[in-house]
């Protein structure tokens, strides 16, 4: 039977790699013939290139649904793996999550990795951390690779760089392509040198290309083919929304993933509250948490790393890390790490003696108060924005009990005054990012004219705070059925939790310094009559050495509630016992 065959020549610097492609009309085959050298000598040249071959049936796979049910453990090949997912597979179960949320039937995906970098000036750079997206719909973890998604033939193409022998000699290996077709659930591997070819093949008049953003059409679309690329449809705005989307109910995977994580950060945590009475500086209390994750395998951070005492205990994203403990009441400790790309996020306010004092004890039980019960009311159905307003009733109740607030409490609630004290979001979902995407709706989206949606770093005026009040949202949790706000698209509204959404719920009181400040309260609050007369200056005056307090957990909503995944981070008495050595 005769073939047609189409070859080009792709030099690779001192190689030349010879790229065949192979197809016959009887049959759906198609042959990819991809470089890798063996260390075969030459006179006077570098290795020679041999060529490894893969053939790859075209056309559809069956197309199977998404599936959650699937039981994923972390296995001792999960732990040693740091550069690719372990054997899943998720990458095309992502890709498929995409699809459906894109609800187109052709078109390409095109997804490019976070490239090599280095600083200015500079023959060295920071340290990798790999793009998001792309790890959703690739699972790997290094430098200067592309994924490429077909809609239509449901086809997942992991593109990776060629690797020359002299790089391995600075730098180490990467997966080449046979690793990555062992452990990455795609349907071929190829060399980035093939990319453009495969591009021009497959952009053909009339397509789709479906890209993040704008400065992520591939290069081959400004080049010798401007012509091609005219007619070529390029969507830099509906990939991000839906893979937004697919992103916010985990996989079973991912959910073991954050379980790890959040394990790892757990006993870190406990780390540091068995040393905190021999310790001197908020450093200390970082390099304790870094090193067991780091002994743990888990060398990447979530985020910068906050152990802020005294003063900087209310500093939301204060990470200097460098005062003395010495002299202050409680430091808030807030690290997670990551496991696989995966996040996780913790917090725990720990008495620097031992023992809190009367005041800082009286806020941590506000905020254990505030937590707990919003923690129980956790399960597919709630409305988180509920949670939120729940959690600000309690700390206005405990307030006024403790004598910071006064007043009448409808008149008090009526006009946000809590949040003078309680000035951020309960939460956030947990995924790829510390603070990851929500999807079409928002955690705590408000009404039209009231601030639009708050982010993690927004802060609550009272000013939202009286709108959400007023709103008739949040007189019981769950009991907003009706409450979807009514928003300009792509937001749908307020987000109902659902089973998988992995969530924190981090309620906390803030009284001094930096950003929720004295000069805060005094500059927004005790200067404003609405405000002032609901504060005791004389019996706020107390508190105020206290800083803040902090309590936060990862939080996985299951069938019909919630599983808590971090409770091996100790807190409350079980905190005391093992700070004072009694655990």
């Amino acid at each position: 039977m005769e073939s047609a065959i189409d070859h080009d020549v792709v030099v690779v610097d001192e190689f030349d790699a010879l790229s065949i492609e192979v197809k016959t009309s009887a049959e759906p085959v198609e042959s990819v013939v991809s470089v890798a050298p063996i260390p075969t000598k030459f006179p006077g040249t570098l290795p020679a290139p041999c060529y490894h071959s893969r053939t790859v049936l075209s056309g559809h796979r069956d197309k199977r649904r998404w599936d959650l049910d699937k039981t994923w453990m972390v296995s001792p090949r999960m732990e040693s793996s740091h550069l690719l997912y372990p054997v899943c597979d998720c990458p095309k179960l992502h890709a498929r999550k995409v699809a459906a949320e894109l609800n187109a039937s052709d078109g390409l995906v095109f997804l490019p990795g976070e490239p090599s970098r280095s600083y200015e000036d500079s023959d060295m750079g920071p340290t990798f951390r790999q793009r998001r997206y792309f790890y959703y719909l690739s699972g790997a973890n290094f430098a200067d690779c592309a994924v490429t998604y077909e809609l239509a033939s449901d086809r997942l193409i992991l593109w990776i760089p060629y690797v020359e022998p002299r790089q391995v000699l600075w730098f180490g290996s990467t997966p080449g392509i046979s690793e990555c077709l062992k452990q990455l659930d795609v349907d071929d591997v190829r060399y980035t040198t093939q990319l453009n070819k495969f591009l021009y093949r497959h952009l053909t008049p009339g397509s789709t290309l479906y890209v993040l953003h704008a400065d992520q059409v591939p290069p081959l679309l400004h080049g010798d083919l401007l012509q091609t690329a005219a007619e070529v449809r390029v969507d830099a705005t509906s990939l991000q929304p839906a893979a937004d989307q697919a992103r916010v109910v985990k996989t079973e995977y991912e959910v073991a993933m954050i379980r790890k994580a959040a394990a790892v950060s757990a006993a870190a945590h406990r780390k540091v509250a068995e040393r905190l009475l021999k310790l001197g500086n908020e450093s200390e209390i970082e390099a304790i948490f870094q090193a067991w994750c780091t002994t743990e395998g888990a060398r990447e951070q979530s985020y910068a790393i906050i152990a802020g005492s005294g003063k900087n205990a209310s500093t939301l994203h204060y990470d200097a890390n460098d005062e003395p403990l010495e002299g202050r009441e409680v430091v808030v400790f807030d690290a997670g790490c990551e496991w696989h790309c995966y996040a996780s996020d913790i917090t725990r306010t720990l008495p620097i003696s031992g023992r809190f004092s009367t005041e800082s004890r009286a806020v941590y039980d506000v905020v254990a108060r505030m937590q707990d019960e919003c923690i129980a009311c956790i399960r597919p159905g709630t409305l988180f924005f509920d949670l939120h307003v729940h959690a600000s009733r309690v700390a206005q109740e405990g307030l006024l009990k403790l004598g910071v607030l006064r007043g009448d409490p409808a008149e008090v609630w009526d006009a946000g005054t809590v949040a003078a004290f309680f000035p951020h979001g309960l939460g956030h979902h947990v995924g790829l990012e510390v603070h990851d995407v929500s999807g079409r709706e928002r955690l705590l989206l408000l009404n039209k004219g009231t601030g639009g949606r708050v982010g993690k770093r927004e802060v609550i005026t009272p000013e939202m705070m009286s709108a959400m009040a007023q709103a008739g949202v949040g007189a019981g949790v769950g009991g907003a059925a009706a409450a979807a706000a009514s928003v300009p698209p792509p937001y749908r509204g307020r987000q109902y939790l659902r089973k998988n959404m992995i969530v924190t719920v981090e309620p906390g009181i803030h009284t001094k310094n930096s950003y929720f400040c004295r000069e805060y309260i005094e500059g927004y609050f005790l200067s404003n009559p609405r405000h002032a007369r609901f504060i005791n200056k004389a019996v706020l005056e107390r508190y105020y050495r206290v800083g803040g307090v902090r309590i936060e957990d990862d939080i996985l909503v299951t069938d019909d509630g919630y599983e808590n995944l971090s409770t091996g981070a100790p807190k409350g008495e079980e905190l005391l016992r093992v700070i004072n050595g009694k655990a």
